[in-house]
């Protein structure tokens, strides 16, 4: 999940920590592409 914030692209993980109840940040980014690009390395490494 991509959320902006104050000209930012922040990364959230798509499942809530089940200890806080909140999304966990996986990163901030100056694009909207950067942070795309981003999530999908994670989505790759997570499968391999």
């Amino acid at each position: 999940m991509i959320r902006k914030l104050a000209g930012e692209y922040r990364l959230y993980s798509r499942k809530k920590d089940p200890d806080t109840g909140k999304r966990r940040n996986l990163g901030t980014f100056d694009t909207r592409a950067a942070a795309q690009k981003h999530e999908r390395e994670v989505q790759y490494f997570k499968r391999h």
